[in-house]
């Protein structure tokens, strides 16, 4: 397995982030399969430079091998930059797991104003790729957070299955549980008591946003008591 962390490859009215991990995937071919996208929430304080709401990207790669890494660097490298736009500072990291320094760094990158010199003291700690492709570089922080976070196994939004179709073809609204757990959702759980949900609709909104958490893909819902609603559950986007 190796992970993909990238952060502030974006500016105000550009193409985000999640688009550019998807991108990566299509450049890199079998080195894809089954690939997950993960999006991670970073601290939201004015004191952090964003773009819209401070989240990062991780990629799972299962197939990938750590002899893969020095090509996936020069390929993702490649994409990352002819991607850039002026005022965004993008950042790209690349390991195959995550030191407990690491972990914690992470951590803290969801309640704490971080610098990029730890950033890049621990990436040296943990032998790992960290470089800053453009701008101030400051999205190196999220980029060495985000695999932090995906690799603790409780954190993320998933955004990306590999045998997701994208463009996305309209999974939306109301769907049945089975057609659900049919797109890759592991389980379905009460966002409030944690206790399963194995039967009726789901309206999962616009688009299917399952969470990470102990390493599985889970749904999270809540009664939906709108009345104008055919079904009983509605998804729940958890950060």
């Amino acid at each position: 397995m190796v992970f993909v962390g990238i952060d502030d490859t974006d500016i105000v009215g550009s193409p985000g982030t999640n688009q550019l991990a998807r991108l990566i995937l299509r450049r890199i071919g079998a080195l894809a399969q089954d690939a997950v996208i993960c999006r991670h929430q970073l601290f939201f304080d004015p004191r952090v430079p964003y773009t819209s709401k401070n989240g990062s990207a991780s990629i799972q790669l299962p197939k990938a091998v750590p002899g893969d890494i020095p090509g996936l660097t020069t390929a993702i490298r490649e994409v990352m930059l002819g991607w850039f736009v002026e005022g965004s500072d993008p950042g790209l990291c690349i390991a195959t797991g995550a030191t407990d320094e690491m972990m914690a760094f992470s951590q803290r990158c969801k309640c704490e104003v971080i610098t990029q010199e730890e950033a890049r003291v621990i990436a040296a700690h943990a032998d790992c790729y960290l470089e800053g492709l453009g701008g101030t570089q400051q999205g190196i922080i999220g980029a060495l957070a985000a695999i932090g976070l995906v690799v603790g196994g409780n954190d993320g939004r998933i955004v990306h299955l590999s045998w997701w179709p994208y463009p996305e073809d309209g999974f939306s609204g109301c769907q049945d549980i089975e057609a659900i757990q049919a797109r890759g959702v592991d389980e379905i759980r009460q966002a409030q008591s944690e206790l399963p949900v194995t039967s009726g609709v789901v309206d999962v909104g616009k688009h299917l946003r399952p969470n990470r958490r102990g390493g599985r893909i889970i749904l999270y819902v809540e009664p939906n008591l709108g009345p104008d609603s055919t079904a009983a559950w509605r998804s729940v986007k958890l950060l």
